[in-house]
């Protein structure tokens, strides 16, 4: 996929893409360092049909819910042919027991049998994180084992 990356003097940069059903979307990052979420059409890029003003903690939430989602996407994928295997996404929530505590103390593996395969964080891929990484709100985990073994996780990254 091409992406456009256009400097606009005295504001930023803007970078962005052509999809599937003929819109533009991207991103303008502007030199005082806010970003915007933009969506304009395939034969003007400089008409914006939306543009949508996001914080630093915004962009990077949106940032992991589309690359975890990528990221979870193939792991299915890759085990659509072993029976029983399913990939999901947990994502840490504020009032999780387990945020700011090392990932270890919730015993998903002991616990579920379940794996968590890699973390999205701002934007960035923890890939096979070990028990002394440390949950933070918002991360999204990605993890793989059986319906049962992640119902059972997301209840404990949840309740305990």
């Amino acid at each position: 996929m091409n992406v456009d990356e256009t400097n606009l003097p005295g504001l930023g940069r803007r970078k962005d893409f052509m999809t599937a059903s003929g819109r533009r979307i991207g991103v303008v990052e502007l030199r005082e360092g806010q970003t915007e979420l933009i969506v304009s059409t395939w034969d003007d890029p400089d008409t914006c049909q939306a543009s949508i003003p996001l914080t630093s903690d915004e962009a990077a939430t949106l940032g992991n819910l589309l690359g975890g989602q990528h990221l979870a996407m193939k792991l299915t994928e890759e085990h659509k042919d072993v029976p029983g295997i399913v990939t999901r996404q947990f994502s840490i929530a504020p009032e999780s027991p387990f945020q700011n505590q090392p990932m270890g103390k919730a015993c998903i593996r002991t616990r579920c049998g379940v794996s968590i395969v890699a973390i999205m964080r701002e934007g960035e891929v923890l890939p096979s994180p070990g028990p002394d990484v440390i949950l933070h709100t918002g991360d999204l985990l990605v993890a793989v084992g059986t319906l049962k073994g992640l119902d059972s996780a997301a209840d404990i990254l949840r309740h305990g």
